[in-house]
């Protein structure tokens, strides 16, 4: 069995509470609070695996031994881009 702890909740979510409670969706508001907290951890867990994929994203690019790239470079390729989706989407 868990600790029992006192919480203050704002009257909306209160409220909302309840009536997911009280809809059937959640046997008790403990059950609710448990699946909340999981999906907190779960965001968290996801958001710090993003934040890693970024980093290592990032670090890759620093570490490219290629030129970089100039402003006018980039234009170009980005119009390409963008030409070619526009083409693809009216295809579609």
């Amino acid at each position: 069995m868990g600790e029992t702890i006192s919480i203050t909740l704002a009257p909306d979510t209160l409220r909302a509470v309840r009536a997911s409670v009280e809809a059937g969706e959640y046997a008790s508001v403990d059950a609710l609070l448990d699946e909340a907290v999981h999906a907190l951890q779960r965001q968290r867990r996801e958001d710090a695996e993003r934040l890693d994929a970024i980093r290592a994203r990032i670090r890759r690019s620093l570490d490219d031994p290629r030129p970089d790239l100039s402003i006018d470079e980039v234009q170009e390729d980005l119009e390409r881009v963008f030409a070619e989706a526009e083409r693809d989407f009216r295809r579609a």
